[in-house]
């Protein structure tokens, strides 16, 4: 397995696929695919979070909290209207950084998976 395996998860950034490349750089080729598979599984697309926020604007608020596994903060979003709607347009903005933040969590929880 290459180094440019990351490269063909959907949506992925340069700054995520240089992360994921240090963080595996000492996998052998079998751990880094085990890691792959992982974190493919895991690991959430920024489209996605933006699609969930632009519905929140029109419906249900909060669903990309959800999606993030910010339950606190979907229902915080859903009973206050996306808190007031100035919360969603925020996080419409800022859905690459949310997304990031998300799938770094979910490297570093897939590389505690393999116990690497």
């Amino acid at each position: 397995m290459n180094d440019y395996a990351f490269s063909s998860l959907p949506g992925i950034e340069q700054e995520e696929l240089l992360w994921l490349q240090e963080l595996t750089r000492n996998y052998s080729a079998e751990n880094r695919q085990r890691f792959l598979a992982i974190y493919q599984g895991r690991r959430k697309e920024p489209s996605l979070i933006l699609i969930c926020c632009l519905i929140g604007l029109v419906g249900a608020a909060g669903i990309h909290r959800f999606i993030l596994n910010q339950i606190g903060l979907g229902i915080l979003y859903f009973l206050t209207g996306g808190l007031c709607v100035v919360g969603t347009i925020v996080d419409a903005i800022n859905h690459r950084k949310l997304a990031w933040e998300y799938n770094k969590k979910a490297a570093l929880e897939s590389a505690a998976l393999l116990g690497l």
